[in-house]
C-alpha cells in the first residue's frame, strides 16, 4: 500500500523512524479516574459470586484481626489482677482467633487471584475483539507497539491491582473502621490523641500520590513508545541493517529508554517513600500513646492491658493506612492503564451493516466521480471514473503515489470515499455489508501475510469449506504444488513466524493460491508477482490467465510484462486517469504508458 505508507511518513515529517517520540507525545490520556473506576466496576459486577466470596473472607479476617488485641488486653489485665477471668481459656481463644485470621489472609489471596484472572480474561477478550472490529484507518494511524502495550502491560497492571492492591484496600478500610470503633470505646480521649497523626498521613498521601499519578502516566506512555520502537526495529530489521541505521536506532531507543528510566525511578521513588513516611508518622503515634497512656493509667482512667491493646490497635490503624498509601501508586498505574484500554474500547467499530451483494453471474465494477483523501485537504484520488467490465482484466499502472493501491482500498471498503460512488452491478458498495463485499472479492497484496498455522489452513483462510480437490487445483494453478510437496509435512507443515521458514517468493505463491481457493467474483492482484523470479512469474501469468477467464480482475503492477495481455490498461498520474486502452493502442499514443514501456524495456529515461 505504497500511497498510504507515503502519507504516514509525511504525517511524521521524518525520514524513517526518528520522530516517533513527538507522535507519542500527542497522545491524550483520560483524566477522569472516577469514570475509569466505574467502568472497571462493571467487570466486577459480572463476577458477583467471586466478589461476594472475597468480601466475606475479608470481613471475617478483619473481624478476627480487630478482636484479637482485645483478647490480648484481657489476658494482660488478668495477669495484672486488674480483672477476673480464666487466663488459659482467654489465651486459647486468642490463639484460635489469630489462626482464623491467618487462614483468612491465605484464603483472601487465593480468592483475589482467581477473581483477578477472571476480570482480566473478560477485559482481554473484549479488547482483542475490539481490535478485530476496528477500522483499518485506526491501525494505520496508531503505533502497533503501543496497541500491543495496552493489551499486555496495561492489562497486566490491572491484574496485579485486582489480585494484590484491592484486597489490601478493602481489608484496610474495614480494619480502620473496626479499630477506630474499639479505640473510641476503650478510651475516647487517648483515641482522639492517637488520631492526630491522621492529618499528617492524609497530607503526605495527597502530596505523594499526586506525584505518583503524574509519573506513572508518563511511564506508561513511554513504555508504549518503547514497544513501538522495538516492534518497528524487529519488523524492519533488514532495512535497518541495509542502511547502516543501527547506531541511529540504538540512539533513539536509548533516548526513549532513558526517559522511561527517569519516569520509572521517579514513580518508584515517590511510591516507595510513602512506606517510610507512614512508618515515621506511625512511630509518632506510638510516642503519643506511651506518654498519654501512661498518664491516664496513673490516674486510673485505663488499665495496663488497655495501653497494650492501644499499642497494637495503633499499629493496626497505621498499617492499613501505610498499605493504602503504598498501593496507591499501583492503583494509579492500573487506573491509567484502564483509561488507555478504555480509549481503544471507546473507538467506533467498523460499520458492517448493509445488505448482501446481489448474486449474478456478472460482476461489473464502476468508479464514478470518486474523490478521496487520507487527510483533509490532501486528495489522493480526484474525480476518478473507471468502468471494469464484467469478466475483463483491467490493469492499473503508474508512478508510485499515483493512487493505484488506494483504488483497491476503496473497493474493499478499507476506507470510505469522500465523494462519488463505487458500484458493483449497479449496487452501491456503501449499501453492501463489508463482510459480504469481502467474501466476493479476493485480494493478493504485495506485502504477503501468512499466519502461524498449517499450509492447509492458510490456503483455506478465505474459504473454510473448500474441499481438498479445490485446494489441490488452486495449488497446481499457482505453481506451488511442487514447493508444498518438498516441505517436511506437506500441507500439514506449520508456518512459523508468519511464514519465516519459507522464502518470500514461496509466501507470495501461497498467497496467490489462497486467493484462488476463495473463488471470488472479483479478483484483485496488487503487485502479486513482485517477489517471484521471471520464470515463475511467467508460469503464474499463464495460470492467472486461466483463473481470470470470465472473472472480473483488477491488477496493479509496475512491471509492464505482467499486464500486457490486460483487456484495458489504465494509466494513473496524481490521482487521475491520464490514459486508457489496450497495450498496442497505448504504445501508439506515445504518452505516459509509452514512457513507462521505454524506460523498462529500452532502458531509456523519458
Amino acid at each position: 500500500m505504497s500511497e498510504r505508507k507515503e502519507h504516514k511518513i509525511e504525517e511524521r515529517n521524518i525520514p524513517g523512524m526518528m520522530n516517533r517520540g513527538q507522535r507519542f507525545a500527542q497522545v491524550q490520556y483520560a483524566q477522569n479516574a472516577g469514570a475509569a473506576l466505574r467502568r472497571i466496576a462493571v467487570y466486577f459486577a459480572k463476577e458477583k459470586v467471586m466478589v461476594s466470596a472475597m468480601l466475606v473472607v475479608v470481613i471475617c479476617g478483619t473481624l478476627c484481626g480487630v478482636y484479637a488485641p482485645s483478647l490480648q488486653s484481657n489476658a494482660i489485665d488478668i495477669i495484672a489482677k486488674n480483672r477476673s477471668g480464666n487466663l488459659v481459656k482467654t489465651l486459647m481463644l486468642m490463639a484460635a482467633v489469630y489462626l482464623l485470621y491467618s487462614g483468612g489472609q491465605l484464603l483472601q489471596g487465593l480468592v483475589s487471584a482467581e477473581l483477578s484472572q477472571r476480570i482480566v480474561k473478560q477485559m482481554r477478550e473484549e479488547l482483542f475483539g475490539k481490535l478485530m472490529d476496528l477500522p483499518i484507518r485506526y491501525l494505520d494511524t496508531h503505533s502497533h507497539g503501543d496497541v500491543m502495550s495496552r493489551m499486555t502491560n496495561d492489562i497486566e497492571n490491572i491484574s496485579t491491582t485486582v489480585s494484590q492492591s484491592l484486597p489490601s484496600l478493602f481489608s484496610g478500610v474495614l480494619t480502620i473502621i473496626g479499630t477506630v470503633s474499639i479505640m473510641l470505646w476503650y478510651c475516647w480521649q487517648l483515641a482522639l490523641l492517637s488520631f492526630a497523626t491522621v492529618f499528617l498521613t492524609v497530607f503526605a498521601t495527597k502530596f505523594l500520590s499526586k506525584k505518583v499519578r503524574k509519573f506513572s502516566r508518563r511511564r506508561q506512555m513511554l513504555l508504549g513508545q518503547l514497544n513501538g520502537t522495538v516492534e518497528e526495529m524487529i519488523s524492519g530489521y533488514r532495512t535497518v541493517v541495509a542502511y547502516n541505521h543501527q547506531e541511529a536506532t540504538i540512539t533513539e531507543f536509548c533516548r526513549t529508554s532513558d526517559s522511561l528510566t527517569k519516569a520509572g525511578i521517579r514513580t518508584d521513588v515517590f511510591s516507595g517513600v510513602m512506606g517510610p513516611v507512614m512508618n515515621c508518622i506511625g512511630n509518632i503515634g506510638f510516642v503519643i500513646i506511651a506518654v498519654f497512656g501512661g498518664y491516664f493509667s496513673v490516674n486510673g482512667m485505663i488499665s495496663v492491658g488497655v495501653i497494650s491493646a492501644f499499642i497494637v490497635y495503633a499499629k493496626q490503624f497505621s498499617r492499613p493506612i501505610n498499605e493504602i498509601a503504598q498501593v496507591y501508586g499501583q492503583l494509579q498505574a492500573a487506573v491509567a492503564g484502564a483509561e488507555r484500554v478504555f480509549m481503544v474500547l471507546d473507538e467506533s467499530n467498523e460499520d458492517k451493516t448493509g445488505e448482501d451483494i446481489k448474486k449474478t453471474e456478472s460482476a461489473e465494477v464502476i468508479f464514478r466521480n470518486v474523490q478521496f483523501s487520507y487527510e483533509p485537504g490532501r486528495p489522493v484520488l480526484k474525480d476518478f471514473t473507471l468502468t471494469v467490465p464484467s469478466g475483463k482484466k483491467v490493469a492499473l499502472v503508474g508512478a508510485t503515489g499515483s493512487g493505484k493501491t488506494t483504488v483497491v482500498n476503496l473497493l474493499m471498503r478499507f476506507y470510505d470515499i469522500d465523494n462519488g460512488e463505487i458500484l458493483i452491478n449497479q449496487q452501491d458498495i456503501k449499501d453492501i455489508s463489508r463482510d459480504d463485499l469481502r467474501k466476493n472479492v479476493a485480494i493478493v497484496l504485495q506485502d504477503t501475510v501468512l499466519f502461524s498455522d498449517t499450509v492447509m489452513n492458510n490456503l483455506k483462510y478465505g474459504n473454510p469449506d473448500a474441499g481438498f480437490n479445490e485446494i489441490e487445483e488452486a495449488v497446481k494453478m499457482s505453481r506451488c504444488k511442487e514447493m508444498i510437496e518438498l516441505l517436511p509435512k506437506g500441507y500439514d507443515t506449520v508456518l512459523s513466524g508468519s511464514g519465516s521458514n519459507i522464502s518470500q517468493g514461496q509466501r507470495q505463491l501461497l498467497a496467490i493460491a489462497r486467493a484462488f481457493v476463495a473463488d471470488p467474483q472479483i479478483l484483485v492482484l496488487d503487485e502479486a508477482t513482485s517477489n517471484v523470479d521471471t520464470r515463475t512469474e511467467k508460469a503464474i501469468q499463464d495460470a492467472m490467465h486461466l483463473v481470470m477467464q470470465n472473472r472480473t480482475s483488477i491488477v496493479i503492477a509496475h512491471r509492464i510484462s505482467t499486464i500486457r495481455d490486460a483487456d484495458i490498461i489504465v494509466v494513473m498520474d496524481h490521482g487521475r486517469i491520464v490514459e486508457s486502452g489496450d497495450h498496442d493502442t497505448l504504445l501508439l499514443q506515445k504518452g505516459k504508458y509509452y514512457e513507462l514501456y521505454m524506460t523498462q524495456y529500452a532502458g531509456i529515461s523519458c
